[in-house]
């Protein structure tokens, strides 16, 4: 399969991208490789092969979600600049 000019200008206008005149015929050589190994994977038997959906086959692989209490809130709250007995304490800076 040979890509037209008008192909080319028509898929550089689809993905909105300027393509200069000079540009044109490497992209044609580029285009026609690519559409020529396509015909060659399609010349492969492929009706054995599973479809592929995910590229690991494990569904679920993370650890269980456990809640630990690594550090107090006194720990959390000690290099605070400001912070009363259980939460920090930022600046308002939203007016209503």
């Amino acid at each position: 399969m040979d890509i037209a000019k008008e192909t080319i200008y028509k898929v550089a206008d689809l993905a909105r991208i300027e393509i200069a005149e000079q540009e044109v015929e490497t992209l044609q050589a580029d285009m026609n490789k690519i559409l020529t190994f396509m015909e060659k994977l399609n010349e492969l038997d492929t009706k054995d092969v599973e479809p592929l959906v995910y590229m690991n086959p494990e569904v679920n692989v993370w650890r269980e979600d456990v809640v630990h209490q690594d550090i107090t809130v006194s720990e959390g709250l000690k290099n605070s600049a400001l912070h009363n007995e259980d939460f920090f304490l930022v600046p308002k800076i939203l007016d209503k």
